[in-house]
C-alpha cells in the first residue's frame, strides 16, 4: 500500500481542492496549511510523494525539502509557485524536487511531473533576450531566496523601500 500523497499549501481552499482532485482520481492524499503541520505528518510517516507550495504564509517551502529528502530519500517532490521564476526553479531543483510548476496548473500536469523519471534539465534557450521588467523581477526572486523570504531584508539589501517591493511583488511576472 502506498502512503498517501502530501499537499502543503497555506491557501486552505486550493490545498482542499488539490486533496479532493487526487482522491477523485484515485490517489490518497493528505493537506497540510503550515510547515509546522507538515513536518507532524512527516514524523509521522514520510510521505512518498509531495505537491509543495515555495510560498507558505511568507516563508520558504524550499526549507521543506531536506526535511522531506531525509525521512524519505527517494521522495519526489513537485514545486508548486504563483510567483515563478528562474532563480527559485533552480534553487527547487538543486534542493531536490523533481519538478517545478507555475500556478494555476492542473491535476494532471502535476500527475505527469510525478510520472517523469527525472527533472527536466534540459533549458531552453530563448532567441529573444529578457526584458528589463524580467530580468528586474528574476533579480527581486534571487534576492528574496537569499533572505529565506524575509521582505524587509530583502528590501534592505535591494535598497528598496518595503512597501515598493511588496507591490512589485504582488504582480505577476513578466512573460519576456
Amino acid at each position: 500500500m502506498t502512503k498517501p500523497l502530501l499537499v502543503i499549501d497555506d491557501d486552505a481552499i486550493f490545498n482542499g481542492v488539490l486533496v479532493r482532485a487526487f482522491a477523485r482520481r484515485g490517489i490518497a492524499a493528505r493537506g497540510a496549511t503550515s510547515p509546522n503541520e507538515a513536518r507532524k505528518i512527516i514524523r509521522e510517516g514520510a510521505p512518498e510523494r509531495v505537491v509543495l507550495d515555495l510560498n507558505l504564509a511568507g516563508t520558504s517551502g524550499l526549507a521543506l525539502i531536506p526535511e522531506l529528502l531525509t525521512a524519505h530519500q527517494d521522495c519526489r517532490i513537485v514545486v508548486l509557485t504563483g510567483y515563478a521564476s528562474i532563480a527559485t526553479a533552480v534553487d527547487a531543483i538543486k534542493l531536490g524536487a523533481m519538478h517545478y510548476l507555475a500556478k494555476p496548473v492542473e491535476v494532471d500536469a502535476i500527475l505527469a511531473a510525478f510520472a517523469e523519471d527525472t527533472p527536466e534539465t534540459e533549458a531552453v534557450i530563448a532567441t529573444e533576450p529578457m526584458s528589463v521588467n524580467r530580468l528586474e523581477w528574476e533579480h527581486i526572486q534571487r534576492v528574496l531566496q537569499t533572505h529565506e523570504g524575509n521582505i524587509s531584508a530583502t528590501a534592505r539589501s535591494l535598497h528598496m523601500h518595503r512597501r515598493t517591493l511588496q507591490r512589485k511583488l504582488a504582480k505577476r511576472p513578466s512573460r519576456s
